[in-house]
């Protein structure tokens, strides 16, 4: 076998070589980066945009390269939920258990309107009873018209009256 033959078959088993390695490899044009040149290119591409994207920052997130951790998002969702229900009790800390409670509570509702109609009204005329208008004034401290007299009376003419007289 010459020199030859075998520098040929060298380069041959090189080139297949070759071949495996770049069918296990892949294109690059298969690749989903913008530089397909080379292997290396689109790994610096890589790289560069896994540098541009969101820090976990829990001190100061508010911008679009920060972001809290997930359990400083799971903490503060907890402080809002213990704001939003005041110290509320298990069994009301969700709506739907507030709505069942209130479904199934009517006459502590209809006890809830009772009492709200039986307010004296400041922003619309509404009709009372002798004994609830008794108590209203009583309740304010006002007196009732019947007591005062007609508001109308002239008593500059009652009194130039009773000096002529």
């Amino acid at each position: 076998m010459s020199l030859q033959t075998q520098i040929h078959s060298l380069v041959i088993r090189v080139a297949d070589e070759f071949k495996s390695v770049y069918a296990k490899i892949g294109n690059l044009s298969s690749l989903s980066t913008t530089d397909k040149s080379t292997l290396v290119s689109a790994i610096n591409e890589l790289k560069a945009a896994i540098a541009l994207a969101a820090v976990i920052n829990d001190a100061a997130p508010g911008s679009t390269t920060t972001t809290f951790s997930a359990s400083k998002i799971v903490t503060l969702l907890d402080d809002l939920r213990a704001q939003i229900l005041g110290g509320a009790d298990a069994a009301y800390d969700t709506l739907l258990e507030l709505q069942q409670a209130l479904q199934n509570d009517q006459t502590g509702i209809a006890a809830l309107t009772a009492a709200i109609d039986k307010r004296v009204r400041f922003d619309a005329a509404q009709t009372l009873t002798a004994p609830e208008q008794l108590q209203a004034r009583s309740n304010i401290g006002a007196v009732a018209a019947s007591d005062i007299g007609d508001t109308a009376t002239d008593f500059v003419a009652i009194f130039e009256t009773a000096l002529a007289a």
